[in-house]
């Protein structure tokens, strides 16, 4: 597993995360982030032939915040003005990447 950059999405492979929190889906579609300013996504999706009810990968959101992907099969990280990035199965912590200005930090844009 290697850690993973798509526009301002980070995935950090980890060792030791567990799926506790709040699964996140949206209407059936892991997101990690959405753009604030095209509103294009930044969505896991599946790379088998097959098609299951089961999602290729799980997202949670734990009580301070953090997020967590968790990759059981195949699957791609896609987004509309990015180039897709295949993942490999294992866990993943989901980080936004941040910004500095002066009179504040906060998420990047995309």
């Amino acid at each position: 597993m290697k850690q993973v950059r798509q526009g301002d999405v980070f995935l950090r492979p980890v060792r030791d995360a567990q799926r506790v929190g709040t699964p996140v889906l949206d209407k059936g579609r892991v997101i990690l982030a959405y753009g604030e300013v095209t509103g294009h996504a930044h969505e896991v999706v599946g790379t088998d032939a097959t098609t299951t009810a089961l999602p290729p990968a799980q997202l949670f959101e734990q009580p301070d915040g953090k997020r967590f992907l968790f990759v059981d099969r195949a699957c791609t990280l896609t987004h509309q003005e990015h180039g897709a990035i295949a993942l490999a199965p294992g866990a993943y912590e989901v980080v936004r990447q941040r910004e500095y200005r002066p009179d504040e930090i906060r998420n990047v844009a995309d």
